[in-house]
C-alpha cells in the first residue's frame, strides 16, 4: 500500500505528467457532460425500455455509455470513427494506393488518419438517420419535420466529430489512447446503475450475488492473463555492431500476442447481428403482410437468447481469423526479417520462415478466437442461468476496460521510467 502511495505522489509531483493527467480528466468530464444533454422531443423512459429489452441495441448503448438511450448530443460517441477505422483498414488490403501509403511511415499514417476522419462524417450522418428512423418506427420518438430532422442529424454528427476530436487531443496531450479511454469511461459510467438494479433484484440472496461477483472476478483475471500472453519467436540477427564491438549474432525475439485482434472481431460480430435486427424492425411497419410476417419471424428468431449466443460465438470466432489475416502478413514479416538480416534459428529465410510463421499464427489465432468468443457470451450465459437481466455489461465491455487499464498502467510506468532515467543522467 505504501508503495502505491509513493508512486501516486511521484506521479503528481512531476509537473508535465500531472498536466497530462489533468488534461485527460478534464476532456473526459466534458465528454460525459455532452452524453447527458438530451435532444428535445424524446420519451426518455420509452427509450430506456427499448434498449433494455433488446440485447443487440443494449450492447450498442453500452458502448456509447448510455448516450443512445438518452438520445443525447453525443449519442453516436466515437462509433462512426471506429467504423471508419475498420473500413479503412479493410480497404488498405484491397486498394494498392492505401497499402503503399501505409508503408510510408509517419506521413502515410497521418494521411490514412485524415481519410478516416473524412469517412467518419458521412458515416455519422447515415448512422444517426438510421437510428432516428428506427426509433420512429418503434413509436419511441414522434415524427420530425424536415427542418427538425436536419437539425438532429447535424447536432448528432457534430457531437460525434467533437467526441473524435476530444479522443485525439487526449492521445496527443493526455495519457492513454483517447478513443479507447472515452469508450471505457462510458462503460464504467453505466456500472453503478446496473449494480444498484441488480442488488434490488437479488435482495437478500447473498449466494446469487456472491456467485455473480466471483464470475466477474474470474473473467477479469482470465482477460488479464490472456491479454498479456504472447508467443516469443526466437530471432537472430547476423553480424551487427553493438557497443563499439562487432558480434557474430544478436539474439532477440518476435512477440505475437495471443489476442492480437483486440475487440475488433466482437465489434464486427455485433454489427452483423444489429443489421438484421434493424432491418427487421423497419420491415415490421411495411404494408405488405408477407413482408411484415417475415420481419416478425426474423426478429423473433434473433431475439432468442440461445440463437443470439450461438450466432455471436460463431461470428466472433470467424471474424478473429479474418481480421488477424489482415493485420498479420507472414510473408511480409519474413521479408522484413530477411531485409534486416534476421532469421529464425533452424529455418531458412524467406518462404520457409513465412510457412512457419503462418502455421504458428494460425494456432495462436485459434486460441485467441476461442478466448474472445467465450468472453463475448459468458454474460449471456450468466443472465440466463440467474434470470437477472439488469447486468447488461458484456464480456466485451470488461475486455475494453481491462485492456485500457493495462495500457494506462504501462504508459504511466514508461513515463516514470523515462523521467527516472533523465534524473540519473
Amino acid at each position: 500500500m505504501s508503495k502505491f502511495l509513493d508512486t501516486f505522489k511521484k506521479i503528481f509531483s512531476l509537473k508535465d505528467l500531472r498536466q497530462k493527467i489533468l488534461v485527460t480528466l478534464g476532456l473526459i468530464i466534458i465528454y460525459r457532460v455532452l452524453a447527458h444533454i438530451p435532444l428535445p422531443g424524446v420519451d426518455t423512459t420509452g427509450l430506456a425500455n427499448f434498449f433494455q429489452n433488446n440485447q443487440a441495441f443494449g450492447m450498442l448503448d453500452m458502448f456509447s455509455g448510455g448516450s443512445v438511450s438518452r438520445f443525447s448530443v453525443a449519442m453516436l460517441g466515437v462509433g462512426p470513427y471506429i467504423t471508419a477505422s475498420i473500413v479503412v483498414q479493410l480497404l488498405t488490403v484491397a486498394i494498392p494506393y492505401l497499402e503503399e501509403l501505409q508503408k510510408e511511415g509517419e506521413y502515410g499514417k497521418q494521411k490514412i488518419n485524415q481519410y478516416t476522419r473524412y469517412l467518419s462524417i458521412p458515416l455519422a450522418i447515415v448512422e444517426s438517420y438510421g437510428l432516428v428512423r428506427l426509433l420512429q418506427s418503434q413509436k419511441v420518438i414522434g415524427q420530425l419535420a424536415a427542418l427538425d430532422l436536419c437539425l438532429v442529424l447535424a447536432v448528432a454528427t457534430a457531437g460525434s466529430v467533437l467526441a473524435m476530436w476530444l479522443g485525439e487531443i487526449i492521445s496527443e496531450r493526455g495519457i492513454g489512447n483517447g478513443l479507447s479511454m472515452l469508450i471505457a469511461v462510458g462503460i464504467l459510467a453505466g456500472i453503478p446503475g446496473q449494480i444498484s438494479s441488480t442488488a434490488q433484484i437479488i435482495d437478500n440472496k447473498l449466494l446469487v450475488g456472491g456467485e455473480i461477483i466471483l464470475v466477474f472476478i474470474a473473467m477479469i483475471a482470465f482477460i488479464v492473463w490472456v491479454n498479456e500472453a504472447e508467443r516469443r519467436i526466437p530471432v537472430s540477427y547476423a553480424r551487427r555492431i553493438r557497443a563499439g564491438k562487432t558480434v557474430s549474432t544478436i539474439d532477440s525475439y518476435l512477440p505475437i500476442k495471443a489476442n492480437a485482434s483486440g475487440v475488433v472481431p466482437i465489434i464486427f460480430a455485433t454489427s452483423m447481428l444489429i443489421v438484421p435486427t434493424v432491418v427487421g424492425q423497419f420491415l415490421q411497419t411495411s404494408k405488405s403482410e408477407a413482408i411484415k410476417s417475415f420481419a416478425l419471424k426474423m426478429t423473433t428468431f434473433l431475439s432468442n437468447d440461445v440463437v443470439y449466443g450461438v450466432a455471436f460465438f460463431l461470428l466472433v470466432f470467424g471474424f478473429t481469423f479474418f481480421y488477424t489475416s489482415i493485420i498479420f502478413q507472414p510473408k511480409n514479416m519474413a521479408e522484413n526479417l530477411q531485409k534486416q538480416g534476421g532469421f529464425v534459428p533452424g529455418l531458412r529465410p524467406g518462404n520457409k520462415t513465412a510457412e512457419y510463421l503462418n502455421g504458428l499464427i494460425y494456432k495462436i489465432t485459434f486460441a485467441g478466437a476461442f478466448f474472445l468468443a467465450i468472453i463475448a457470451i459468458i454474460p449471456s450465459i450468466l443472465k440466463n442461468a440467474t434470470g437477472i437481466n439488469t447486468l447488461t455489461i458484456s464480456g466485451t465491455g470488461i475486455l475494453i476496460i481491462v485492456s485500457v487499464s493495462l495500457d494506462l498502467v504501462r504508459q504511466l510506468k514508461a513515463q516514470l521510467a523515462m523521467r527516472s532515467y533523465e534524473d540519473i543522467r
